[in-house]
């Protein structure tokens, strides 16, 4: 079989290039050894946004009475929860293969190993076969990162795959990992009835975020039942009768917690393993495969897209690689130059970003100034009654370009694709603060951080 293009791994940085390679009259096949969708869609991004969805609406519930509303016998079948979620799921991946088609590019099932830097052989159900191609696409994505002392047995130590598969809510669940997959998952399970424990090996949750933001979910954490230790480390399990004893050190001293279920979420390691890489010359760096700007590798013909080639591990990043790498084979001159990538967290409350931190640009040598304008001063928020959180407005303080917007509260995910248009188009603070925007809305609290952040505000004190 001979080909313009091969795409292996179809995830959303696969799924896309294969997609826009067929728009762009290539002939295109692209190769996956699980499911269409990759990780995100089948055991990601996805599914775990169903059921945070879920839990969201089974706490609302629970305390509906606030507002006169009141519900009797409330309860979870985790069951018809889990089957729910897999529609979900299967609607999207079927959809994925019905995009593939539509736009000429073949889909196959199987594994890929290079042969040759132009020649892979693909090993399916049918048998074992080779693909010649002028131009290879590496979307292999990622798989999550096992520690001593806590192998995976799909049972008792969990990854995020099997965390959002459980067919019954855990009573006690110990998340190792205060990154965001772990927050994630362990805020909707404190919503469904678990008692959580998180730990985390660094002083804080969520790092790598700004502090600011990440102090207002670790706020919330107490009401939602989830405890946090921070600056601990996970050393090992035993069994216990019918529950885990996870052994913590800490700067106290050992610790020990009961738990059914122990999800660890450390991160996450490119699959660039098995696939041939080394024998055809790519370069690998601590597993990435190092890219330029055209998402070219260093051997011509092939290039590599998403996780593989490196952070930030984002759907949305690998989808834009994609396009990239798919018109670059095609003769456009394309580019990987985007101002922003935008950043959400999917906690409660959410925490959204586009762009640097006031203490990033001052390490850049900039002079900045910051606008903030508190969701409790906002009436969508209030009569959403979700008023925890901000908007906070990074701009330069000479030329007034936004530079950074970040969003902790309820909404942050739907309000950060305004920041990463106003920060890709070089906005300046006005832009955002001269534009009418709806009432009531939340996407006002943007326009009243931009404000605030030339001391313009309406609705609060300036400062």
């Amino acid at each position: 079989m001979k080909v313009d293009a091969l795409v292996i791994g179809a995830g959303p940085g696969g799924y896309v290039a294969g997609i826009r390679l067929g728009q762009l009259a290539q002939k295109a096949v692209v190769v996956e050894k699980e499911k269409a969708g990759g990780v995100c869609l089948n055991v990601g991004c996805i599914p775990s946004k169903a059921l945070i969805n879920a839990a969201k609406t089974f706490g609302k519930m629970k305390h509906a009475d606030e507002m006169g509303i009141y519900a009797d016998n409330i309860r979870l079948d985790m069951g018809k929860l889990q089957t729910w979620k897999d529609g979900v799921v299967s609607k999207l991946t079927g959809g994925v293969k019905s995009l593939l088609k539509a736009n000429g590019c073949e889909y196959r099932q199987g594994t890929a190993r290079f042969l040759t830097p132009n020649k892979v052989a693909v090993e399916g159900s049918e048998g074992t076969y080779t693909i010649e191609a002028r131009n290879i696409i590496i979307a292999t994505g990622s798989r999550p990162v096992e520690i001593p002392g806590f192998k995976f047995d799909g049972n008792r130590v969990v990854d995020s795959t099997g965390a959002l598969a459980f067919a019954e809510v855990p009573n006690r669940l110990v998340v190792i990992g205060g990154g965001y997959i772990g927050m994630e998952i362990g805020t909707l399970y404190a919503k469904l009835g678990s008692q959580v424990t998180v730990v985390e090996a660094l002083p804080r949750l969520l790092p790598g975020t700004d502090p600011e933001l990440a102090q207002v979910v670790t706020k919330r954490l107490k009401k939602l039942n989830i405890e946090a230790v921070t600056g601990a480390k996970a050393k090992g399990w035993e069994e216990r009768g019918d529950h885990a004893l996870v052994t913590l050190e800490t700067a106290d001293g050992e610790r020990q917690l009961q738990a059914d279920k122990i999800l660890v979420a450390v991160g996450r390691r490119p699959n660039t393993e098995y696939l041939g890489l080394e024998d055809v010359g790519v370069k690998i760096e601590r597993g990435f495969v190092p890219v330029n700007q055209r998402q070219e590798t260093n051997v011509p013909g092939i290039y590599a897209i998403g996780d593989v080639a490196g952070q930030p591990m984002l759907a949305h990043k690998a989808s834009k690689e994609a396009e990239v790498a798919a018109e670059v084979i095609a003769g456009k001159n394309a580019a990987m130059d985007a101002r922003v990538i935008p950043a959400v967290i999917f906690t409660d409350p959410e925490v959204a970003s586009a762009g640097i931190t006031a203490e990033e640009a001052e390490q850049r040598g900039r002079k900045v100034r910051t606008g903030k304008f508190p969701f409790a001063a906002l009436g969508r928020a209030i009569a959403n009654a979700d008023t925890d959180g901000f908007v906070k407005v990074v701009i330069d303080a000479d030329t007034s370009e936004v530079l950074g917007i970040h969003v902790v509260g309820g909404g942050a995910s739907d309000l950060i694709g305004e920041a990463a248009l106003a920060i890709e188009m070089g906005a300046l603070a006005d832009d955002l603060g001269l534009t009418i925007h709806a009432h009531p809305t939340l996407p006002e609290a943007l326009m009243e951080a931009a404000k605030a952040a030339q001391g313009e505000a309406v609705h609060i004190q300036n400062r």
